[in-house]
Order: C-alpha cells, then sequence, then structure tokens
C-alpha cells in the first residue's frame, strides 16, 4: 500500500472512531461498596454446566442443535472439550434434564429392558426409555476424574411409578436401580459429589408431575439407603432435589415432609426468557426491567428454605435463558451474556451456592459449540466469573441509571473485591467513580447520572475506594473488558480489551489478560459491554 494512502486510510479510521465515541453520551455514575459485611455467599464452584440426556434427534423449530452432546454419545476423546473443563481447575458438572426420568442403570436386577432411546409417540416428551450401560458410566468417570470435574448425577425418579392421568404420576419409587448404580459407583471408586433426584416433576410438572408429600417421603428413602451405602466412604454425597420449576406451596410442602436435614440442597430450575422462537427474545435480554422481575422467584425460595428448611441451601439446578434448546443466532452469541452474568450476580445476593448453565454443550444454548466444541462468548464471560468473583457477596449500590448494572463480591483467593459492571445502554459510556462505604461522606443511595457538563468536573475527584489499610505506593486496578466483536451483539466472538477470544494456534484457550489502570485514572464502561473490575487495594473487612 502507498505509504500516503495508508497514513490517510489511519487517519480517517482514526477520525471515524473518534466521531462515534464523541456522539456517544456520556454520563458519569458514583459505585458505593460495603466492604464491612457480607450480604450473602456463593460457593467456589459456584459456575456449573449440564450435561443433558438428549439424542441427537431432538428437535425443536425445524431445526436440530444437539448433534452428539448426550450423557451416552459425547466425544470424551475430543482434546478441546478436556482443555474447556480444565481451564475451571474444578468445573461442576451436574449430569441430567428431561429425559433423566425415562433412564434405566444397565446394572442389578432391571424391572425394564435396557435399551437405547429411541423416538416414540406416546413416550415422555417423545421418546422411549433410554439406558446407562455401565461401560459408558466409566468411561464418563474416568473422563471427570481427568478433568477435576465436580460431579452431581441425576436419578431416574419415575422408575417403578405409573401414569394416572393428565401428568400426574402416582405409586412408589422403586429405588432398586438407583442403589445399584450407587453401590456400582462406590465399588468402582467414583467420586460424585451429589445426588438430584428427579428432573421437573413439581407443582403441574413438565411432562410428569409428582406430588410433594409422595416426593418428600421418597427422599426420605433415599437418604436412609445413602447414609447406609455411604457409610463407610470418606465421600459423604449431598442429596440434591427437587430439580424443578419454582412452586411456593410444592417446595414448602416437600421440605415440610421431608423433614430435618434429608435434603441438602434445594434446586430450581430458570427459563425466564420464553421460548427459544420468541420473536421478543433479543428484546428481552437487553431489558434490564425484565431480566429483574425473576428477583421475585429468588426471594420466594429463600424465604421458603429459611421457614421450612433452613438447614438446605440453594441452587439453580438448570438455566438456559430461552427454553426448547433455546434461541438460535441469539443463545449462542454474545448478546446472551447479558443475561447471564446479570442472573449470575442476582442469584448470589439471594445465597444461591451455585448456578448449573444449560449446558456445557449441546442446543443452541451450550456455552461450546455444538460440532466443534470452540467456546461460544457465555463460556468466556463464566470462566471469568469462576476466576475473579469470590464466595463473598457485597453490598452495592450504583445510583439510579436503569441502564448500569453493577455486583460486587470480595476477589476470589486474593485480597479487595471485583465488580461486574453491565451497561444495557446502546449510547451511553459511563465513567465511573468507585467509593467505599467506609470513606464516603455521601447519602447511600449515591449520585444520579450527571450531565455531559460535569463530567469533566466528576473526573477531577479523587477515587476514595482506598481504606486505611491502603500502602503510599502506585495502586492499580484490573480491567476486563467485555464487548462484541464488529459491534454487532449477535456475533459469537467476545472480544477482551480489543483483542477477540479465539483459540491460540495450538488450540489452546487464549489467556484472560486484565489492562492496568491506575486507580486515579477514570474507569470508562462502553455502550453495550460488559467488565469485571478488580480492585486489589480496596479495604473489604469482610473479605479478610
Amino acid at each position: 500500500m502507498d505509504l500516503t494512502l495508508g497514513f490517510r486510510l489511519t487517519l480517517f479510521l482514526a477520525f471515524v472512531s473518534l466521531s462515534a465515541i464523541l456522539a456517544q453520551d456520556t454520563g458519569t455514575a458514583k459505585i458505593l461498596v460495603d466492604g464491612t459485611k457480607r450480604v450473602a455467599e456463593i460457593d467456589d464452584n459456584f459456575i456449573c454446566a449440564t450435561i443433558d440426556w438428549w439424542p441427537r434427534d431432538k428437535c425443536d423449530y425445524n431445526q436440530c442443535p444437539w448433534g452428539n452432546t448426550s450423557v451416552i454419545n459425547l466425544d470424551l476423546s475430543h482434546p478441546l472439550l478436556a482443555k474447556a473443563i480444565q481451564a475451571f481447575n474444578h468445573l461442576r458438572i451436574r449430569i441430567g434434564g428431561s429425559l433423566q426420568d425415562q433412564v434405566v442403570y444397565n446394572v442389578g436386577n432391571l424391572r425394564y429392558p435396557c435399551h437405547p432411546f429411541r423416538k416414540m409417540k406416546d413416550g415422555l416428551f417423545g421418546f422411549s426409555k433410554g439406558c446407562l450401560y455401565m461401560r459408558r458410566w466409566d468411561e464418563l468417570n474416568h473422563f471427570f476424574s481427568k478433568t477435576g470435574a465436580i460431579v452431581t448425577f441425576g436419578l431416574n425418579a419415575l422408575y417403578g411409578r405409573h401414569k394416572l392421568k393428565g401428568n400426574a404420576w402416582g405409586g412408589d419409587w422403586d429405588s432398586s436401580n438407583a442403589r445399584s448404580l450407587m453401590k456400582y459407583s462406590i465399588s468402582k471408586g467414583y467420586q460424585i459429589d451429589s445426588w438430584e433426584f428427579g428432573n421437573e416433576l413439581t407443582g403441574n410438572g413438565v411432562g410428569a408431575s409428582v406430588g410433594a408429600e409422595l416426593y418428600g417421603k421418597d427422599l426420605i428413602k433415599l437418604k436412609s439407603f445413602m447414609n447406609s451405602l455411604y457409610k463407610k466412604s470418606k465421600l459423604k454425597p449431598s442429596l440434591i432435589a427437587p430439580g424443578g420449576f419454582y412452586d411456593q406451596e410444592w417446595f414448602a410442602k416437600l421440605l415440610q415432609v421431608s423433614g430435618s436435614n434429608v435434603v441438602n440442597l434445594v434446586t430450581h430450575h430458570i427459563y425466564n426468557l420464553g421460548a427459544g422462537d420468541d420473536p421478543s427474545l433479543v428484546k428481552k435480554i437487553m431489558d434490564p426491567s425484565y431480566l429483574s422481575k425473576i428477583s421475585e422467584t429468588f426471594n420466594s425460595l429463600h424465604q421458603t428454605i429459611q421457614h421450612n428448611g433452613p438447614w438446605a441451601s440453594a441452587w439453580v439446578g438448570e438455566s438456559g435463558g430461552a427454553y426448547n434448546s433455546g434461541g438460535r443466532h441469539v443463545s449462542d452469541s454474545f448478546m446472551d451474556s447479558f443475561w447471564y452474568l446479570d442472573q449470575l450476580g442476582m442469584a448470589s445476593k439471594f445465597n444461591t451456592k451455585a448456578y448449573c448453565r444449560q449446558t456445557l454443550v449441546g442446543g443452541n444454548y451450550g456455552l461450546l459449540n455444538t460440532t466443534t466444541f470452540v467456546p461460544r462468548p457465555d463460556y468466556y464471560s463464566a470462566l471469568l466469573w469462576h476466576r475473579l468473583m469470590g464466595k463473598g457477596v457485597l453490598a452495592v449500590n450504583a445510583g439510579d441509571s436503569p441502564h448500569l448494572r453493577s455486583y460486587a463480591h470480595c476477589s476470589k483467593g486474593r485480597a479487595g473485591i471485583t465488580l461486574l459492571l453491565i451497561n444495557f445502554s446502546n449510547q451511553t459510556r459511563f465513567i465511573i467513580n468507585v467509593e467505599n462505604l467506609m470513606n464516603a461522606n455521601l447519602p447511600a443511595n449515591g449520585r444520579k447520572i450527571q450531565s455531559q457538563n460535569s463530567v469533566v468536573h466528576s473526573l477531577k475527584k479523587t477515587v476514595a475506594w482506598v481504606g486505611i489499610k491502603a500502602s503510599d505506593g502506585p495502586l492499580y486496578r484490573e480491567e476486563f473488558h467485555l464487548t462484541p466483536k464488529d459491534g454487532n451483539l449477535q456475533s459469537e466472538t467476545s472480544v477482551l480489551n480489543g483483542v477477540p477470544l479465539v483459540l491460540t494456534d495450538h488450540g489452546e484457550i487464549p489467556k484472560l489478560a486484565p489492562v492496568l489502570n491506575n486507580v486515579h485514572s477514570p474507569l470508562h464502561i462502553a455502550p453495550y459491554s460488559i467488565s469485571f473490575i478488580v480492585l486489589p487495594n480496596f479495604d473489604a473487612p469482610a473479605c479478610a
């Protein structure tokens, strides 16, 4: 290229970029963080992903996006699958889904033939019963051991029951097949972190339902033989239930019937964005007021557990945003991280201990591409959360902007705090002033978003987030800014600090490196962006 032409092109692009920035609105927001106490706490392994049972002929909306991603046919030898899990250094994985209550384990004395899933018109969800062969169970457990996964397995809660009318199922649960699987697993030394009972059988159910009283009695039976089987084992798996959509009366009854210390973890499912083909799916994801509605469910479940089973903790056992395999070109795009990370932050504030994303791979909502296993944008969002957001959840106030979401946690494995900032605005660039409540002499409700004329004055103010323990040396913050490639919200590539997140030439997960900035420099949050901000010197006694 001619040097003069090249210079002119560079100058033109710089001008266009500057014009785009100047065309944006600029607002300032003060974020006030209280590091004196934890308002909630999550587990170290809060991030969880599911592996489902759906075979490749599971189809929705004239598409079949599952391929070979089922528990029974997933390619465990694919190097990228192992690398994607190992990057988390112990990823929590839940094996379960709609077909789990039709899975027969090929061990012990079976009541039913053990054959692969097949399409069946009158079958639950249009499929027959399916078989988990022990050679496959061996393969799965060897893979989980190699990758350091923390495993939850969802048991068949309809085994031995019969259909009544409508969705209702009755009769006694036959525990023999589950007991045989546990015995086999113990004999092999397989490390199952928790056993979950049933999938979406709560309330009116999805496809099938079981009454809360019957369900609760089954849990007592299950916990009893779990205690017996694991009596001599160092590992004491947790019992998880009910793995369904929240119904206040049903969940309360379940805890009351099962009684003290039977259920360790109460799981519920969330698909608050509606169907995967909903024409308003994009609008819902980018509307923070819509996303906030699910907080009512989190709060109600928290209260139900406190009143009826305070010995238990809450999990989101399955959440994919949009149901029926997710939304094509939406659930697999950068845009999806807006609801996903917002819901992770929201769930944390209600003492949710773990959050299982539907799925690790499979459907449009998989964290990994169905055929290539290449990570999608939500994979990197989950990985950043896992590496940066610690157990302690802190109170944070971001003022009055409806488009700026903020969450604060103790940093993971180090001093200080980490902020998650989500900018839902398509044109407002925020300049953030972070303050420590210990030092602030301002009202707790923060400052309203300021006008363009006050921005210069705002930048001159000292950033007052450092407490009395701060050193006299240079103070830096670490910034991880996520934006979509080419500014396209439906891009399947995330950009971190200006660099596209793609596999290395050797097929490795890329390093997620921050940019370092002096804490007294302005903190910018671009429109339609997501940022993790690590403040290592923030004085937060609750994080000590």
